[in-house]
């Protein structure tokens, strides 16, 4: 992942137009055409009229739905502009949509192809994607409330209101001031790192709790008491879920895969947490995966932060 401070302007993200897509009644297509095996951007609005559209003939299509389909002039007018979007944006237009509460974006091939079910689709260039160009996803909780809203359109088809604002998000073009904060935030965090190091053992135990209990979990046992293996046993009360944690003053990667041998041995469905204060011989560089989860120096550094435990911190290491 790229840092938002480090400007880099090859191959930025550029669109000549931008549109708002809804996948389906319900999103009911949202996940075959953005995780599917053919990722597509797929219409419904299902009729004969598929030549008609090729063609151009906006009038016939027009027609249809106002005779046929019996839609209010206005409404008639309202489908074929959708329709007609979908057949005409070109390849360098921008589909974005929201699935999984991350906005996806995508560019699609030309070609419109017709599917058994009446229903239209239209191949996307690459993969959708959920990020933006420094690789952070684009959780709808960190955009702007101007361009997540779209995704109340009634229709299916829209343009994109705030495009401005959503190709600044999406090429990592913030404010200054939104990046000399983030500069001032990752030195908090290196610097918080290194206080962490100047901790006693039990404060460090302490400190491995407060930030447990700020994620919400409540502590069933005594700090390195009850059971072998185990320092703390945690419980998530709103999901009723449990965890593990082994706490370590310093540990390398021979003792992580016992302990992981260990978890494994006790046959829980509880999540097992390894916090390491000193990590070394290769368990510094170890990938943290689901069956136990690794914590180290800079997540803990993250986590401290979060927690709003700096002050704490910089007491007890005064």
């Amino acid at each position: 992942m790229k840092d938002i401070n480090t400007k880099d302007s090859s191959n930025p993200i550029t669109a000549s137009e931008f549109f708002f897509i809804k996948l389906g009644g319900k999103g009911g297509w949202e996940k075959e055409c953005i995780k599917g095996e053919n990722p597509c951007i797929r219409l419904g609005f299902r009729s004969n009229q598929h030549q008609e559209c090729l063609a151009g003939n906006w009038k016939a299509v027009r027609d249809y739905w106002l005779n046929t389909e019996k839609k209010t002039a206005g409404k008639a007018t309202e489908t074929t502009n959708q329709i007609k979007t979908f057949y005409t944006a070109s390849e360098n237009a921008m589909w974005i949509t929201f699935y999984q509460r991350k906005l996806w974006w995508c560019f699609a091939d030309k070609n419109v192809n017709e599917l058994a079910d009446g229903s239209r689709v239209r191949k996307t260039l690459r993969p959708w994607s959920c990020e933006d160009f420094f690789g952070k996803d684009l959780h709808v909780d960190c955009l702007s409330g101007a361009l997540t809203k779209v995704q109340m359109f009634q229709g299916t088809i829209c343009k994109v209101k705030e495009s401005g604002y959503l190709l600044r998000r999406l090429n990592g073009d913030y404010p200054d001031e939104v990046r000399a904060t983030e500069g001032s935030l990752q030195q908090l965090e290196a610097d918080v790192k290194k206080l962490i190091h100047l901790l006693g053992w039990k404060d460090f135990e302490i400190l491995c709790d407060l930030i447990f209990r700020h994620a919400g979990w409540q502590r069933l046992s005594r700090l390195g008491k009850d059971v072998k293996t185990i320092d703390m046993e945690l419980l998530e009360p709103v999901t009723d879920k449990h965890a593990q944690v082994q706490i370590k003053f310093e540990a390398d990667l021979k003792t992580f895969n016992e302990y992981k041998h260990r978890f494994e041995e006790l046959n829980s469905d509880a999540q097992a947490y390894f916090v390491v204060f000193q990590p070394k011989h290769g368990l510094e560089k170890h990938q943290s995966d689901e069956s136990v989860i690794l914590l180290t120096g800079e997540r803990l550094a993250k986590l401290v932060v979060s927690a709003g435990l700096t002050r704490w911190l910089i007491q007890k290491t005064s």
